[in-house]
């Protein structure tokens, strides 16, 4: 992720002074959050092509809704090389880097959990639904990881986080769920997604720290992941041994091999960035989508294509999917030179997390006010139409609070 964990990439090229964006990062990172926006938000429409739709559980297939959570993986692993080296260049040692990591995931894996509590609260048992629990969550996240300005003083900004974490203690102390007839107090029922990309994160960073842009240790540790990921879709590896401690986003092997994938694109991009061998490094990407294609059809013949589950051919397929979208943007914005044409977007892929959390508010506004959306706005090509200008509406409001001294950073 960034200098924040889901936030903006900056890249120190040899001979430069300071750090330099990478325009194509940031604007693969934009649109996957747009996309990710839309998606969460077809649930609302009716009549729309079922391709759009996560496919059912259990079903080989997969839709354009399975294919966002991943790309935000993979771009998680682009985007760690430049943030480590960046920390690097400002004098950070291997063992404040990877305590920056251990935060980072801590952060995640904390508004996961809040956030994935929130889906079975329940209303009766603690007063609170789930659309104002989000929203009060969102909230604290705020006054927690915004970055205050240098006029702020320190007395102020400790109130601000210690109100946010005051929050979130009460929250948790309150909070009593409902599912399948039994009450449940807070806990991690599931990790969420921001939890997941924290798990994810956190091995992918410790290795990307140790491996000091080797390479050949980036590619030894996808191809070991990858390993996990076939072993795991066998049932070879279960949690009958010691294996139970072990989280399951990192023991299956998949979401981790996605972030890994991204650290060899970067890793590569920067290396024929500086040589200025672009047709060489187009030329490579090439090959290597091809490969993850292939390997995708060969795993096929023995696994379906599933999200839930995280099959080694939903790997392969997504890792692929996402290196074309780098490469066609990479074509667009840094090649022809029209990076404008996404500016737009610009907020989503420099304050992505506070993006994220945008619709929790909007939701919350209009579950309070009984907001509805017409009836025929909700339906087939005018719905996707809907979805869409409401993902651009949380790029905008992310803007708008950028502007006025609101932006994230973990």
């Amino acid at each position: 992720m960034e200098d924040q964990v889901i936030s903006e990439i900056s890249a120190r090229i040899p001979g430069q002074v300071g750090v330099i964006r990478i325009e194509s990062i940031d604007i693969l990172r934009a649109s996957t959050m747009v996309l990710m926006i839309f998606v969460n938000d077809l649930g609302s429409l009716k009549n729309i092509p079922d391709w759009l739709e996560h496919v059912k559980p259990g079903v080989d297939g997969m839709g354009l809704a399975d294919t966002v959570f991943p790309a935000f993986l993979f771009i998680v692993g682009i985007s760690l090389p430049y943030a480590i080296d960046n920390r690097r260049f400002k004098g950070d040692t291997q063992v404040q880097l990877i305590r920056h990591v251990i935060y980072r995931t801590v952060a995640l894996l904390v508004m996961g959990v809040f956030l994935v509590n929130g889906e079975t609260i329940s209303k009766a048992a603690c007063g609170l639904d789930y659309t104002t629990w989000s929203a009060l969550s969102c909230l604290a996240f705020i006054l927690i990881w915004n970055i205050y300005s240098k006029s702020t003083s320190k007395n102020r900004v400790l109130f601000f986080k210690s109100a946010g974490i005051l929050m979130l203690l009460v929250l948790a102390f309150i909070y009593r769920g409902y599912e399948d007839g039994k009450v449940m107090r807070f806990g991690p029922q599931w990790w969420g997604i921001l939890g997941l990309i924290g798990w994810s994160y956190l091995v992918t960073g410790i290795i990307t720290v140790l491996a000091k842009n080797r390479f050949l240790v980036i590619a030894g540790s996808w191809a070991f992941f990858v390993l996990i990921s076939i072993l795991y879709a066998l049932h070879l590896i279960g949690h009958d041994s010691f294996t139970h401690l072990i989280p399951e986003p990192i023991l299956g092997g998949t979401l981790v091999a996605l972030s890994l994938g991204g650290v060899m694109l970067a890793i590569c991009f920067k290396h024929y960035t500086v040589l200025k061998q672009n047709s060489r490094m187009i030329l490579l990407f090439s090959v290597n989508t091809v490969f993850l294609l292939l390997l995708a059809w060969f795993s096929h013949k023995y696994f379906i294509i599933a999200k839930l589950g995280a099959t080694p051919p939903w790997l392969f397929i997504c890792s692929a999917l996402t290196l074309i979208a780098f490469l066609v943007i990479h074509w667009v914005a840094d090649i022809r030179g029209k990076a404008g044409w996404f500016r737009f977007i610009k907020p989503a892929g420099t304050d992505t997390l506070l993006c994220y959390l945008i619709p929790y508010f909007l939701i919350f506004l209009m579950h309070t006010t009984h907001f509805k959306f017409p009836e025929p706005i909700l339906v087939g090509t005018i719905g996707l139409v809907k979805s869409l200008c409401f993902a651009l509406l949380c790029v905008g409001i992310t803007y708008a609070l950028n502007k006025s001294g609101i932006k994230l950073k973990l």
